[in-house]
């Protein structure tokens, strides 16, 4: 490896916390990832040097413009396109996704058909069908092999027809973990006709996004969640953001990205996203650049994080009482990210995380938002014990977790 895991650790000062008196462990990164140092020195910068707002004939609006150019640049690169003018950024991936479902929902006519998964976050969900309730358009579903929680394709050349009018489907599950087979989906999609949108946010930081190679129409994610700020990012293909009927105001750009950044963006935490993602680049292979050291730093975080991963499921499933739901097997560890969820036979959830909360280990119990999967697979309304690792997290945390889950 190009880097050292416990020396990585060093960029992080949230990962100096302490409770009880012993180093916090941070599992909870499915809900949102712990951010270096260099994000946040990149997003200072951007407050004291430039705070101003775009178009002004003075330094401040001038250097802030070049910034947000430079990020744009950068966000392309980590998603796969050479087209800046394709990545929009917005408050989060929700609500761009409400913001194009509108729009989008506007083309669709009584008698269309839209098809969801039932493994999406929500928000990955009910825009799409609360567009088409509006647009009077069917709802059809992708659904879940329950067995190893990945998605049933044959229901999907099921439901697929001429009518269809878009496909939405997650990347990877925020839930179980479960990495979807996108580029396959989208050519029974386009076979179809039908648009493709691709929720890349529990994706992004384990997994290297390349919307070319996976030919959908868009792509969305959130920096928060691979070490940046709460901002969200959306690329769409420069035909579809142009032709597409938006929400805007008058006085604002129709050329893109503009048309679809309403308002004055959160300039600081755009400058901040870029800053993450040089963070995972640095973990590349110093001999590369631009896009090709983030490729190679996602190596190097898959083979870590997969590692891991084994260490940890192995040890919950040598533990009594416990389901790890989804992919176990080691040798299918390709169609996973180190996110898991488990349930316990005589303990809640909740019980559990409290439990764990008190020691200082960090994880979540619940939904998630993942409500379509929670439902499809009984588990409302307690949900799951959800352990999420990253390239920050170390064996002897996977260890720690795994000794405070045997002494229930």
């Amino acid at each position: 490896m190009t880097w050292d895991p416990l020396q990585l650790r060093g960029r992080f000062p949230a990962l100096e916390l302490e409770v009880a008196g012993r180093p916090a462990v941070f599992f909870d990164g499915p809900a949102g990832s712990q951010v270096p140092v260099a994000v946040v020195e990149a997003m200072n910068r951007a407050l004291v040097q430039f705070n101003a707002n775009l178009g002004g004939h003075f330094v401040t609006s001038v250097g802030c413009e070049r910034a947000l150019q430079e990020a744009h640049r950068r966000v392309a690169e980590f998603m796969g396109t050479e087209d800046p003018g394709e990545v929009v950024f917005g408050p989060n991936m929700t609500t761009l996704t409400l913001a194009l479902a509108r729009a989008i929902g506007r083309t669709w006519e009584a008698g269309d058909e839209i098809v969801v998964s039932r493994m999406e976050h929500d928000a990955n969900y009910t825009p799409w069908t609360q567009a088409a309730r509006d647009a009077g358009v069917e709802v059809r579903h992708i659904e879940v092999n329950r067995d190893d929680c990945t998605l049933d394709l044959d229901s999907l050349d099921r439901v697929l027809g001429a009518r269809t009018r878009l496909v939405a489907v997650g990347a990877a599950s925020n839930m179980v973990g479960t990495v979807n087979p996108v580029a396959e989906i989208v050519n029974r999609a386009h076979a179809a006709n039908a648009l493709v949108f691709v929720d890349a946010v529990h994706y992004a930081p384990h997994r290297t996004i390349d919307v070319e190679a996976w030919g959908a129409d868009f792509v969305a994610c959130s920096a928060y969640k691979f070490f940046g700020p709460h901002v969200g990012v959306l690329w769409g293909r420069r035909s579809l953001l142009e032709e597409t009927p938006v929400y805007k105001l008058r006085p604002a750009s129709d050329r893109l990205p503009d048309r679809w950044m309403t308002g004055t963006q959160n300039h600081e935490g755009i400058v901040g996203t870029a800053a993450a993602i040089d963070h995972i680049a640095s973990l590349g292979d110093d001999a590369t650049e631009g896009r090709a050291r983030i490729l190679s730093a996602f190596d190097e975080i898959g083979t870590y994080e997969g590692a891991l991963s084994e260490r940890l499921i192995a040890g919950i499933q040598a533990l009594d009482g416990f389901h790890v739901w989804g992919i176990t097997d080691p040798s299918r560890f390709e169609e996973r990210v180190p996110t898991l969820s488990v349930t316990h036979a005589r303990h809640k959830p909740v019980e559990i995380a409290r439990r764990l909360g008190e020691q200082g280990i960090f994880v979540w119990d619940g939904n998630f938002y993942a409500l379509p999967l929670t439902e499809a697979l009984g588990l409302e309304p307690d949900g799951t014990l959800r352990i999420g690792l990253l390239h920050y997290n170390t064996s002897d945390e996977v260890d720690r977790l795994l000794a405070a889950l045997a002494e229930l």
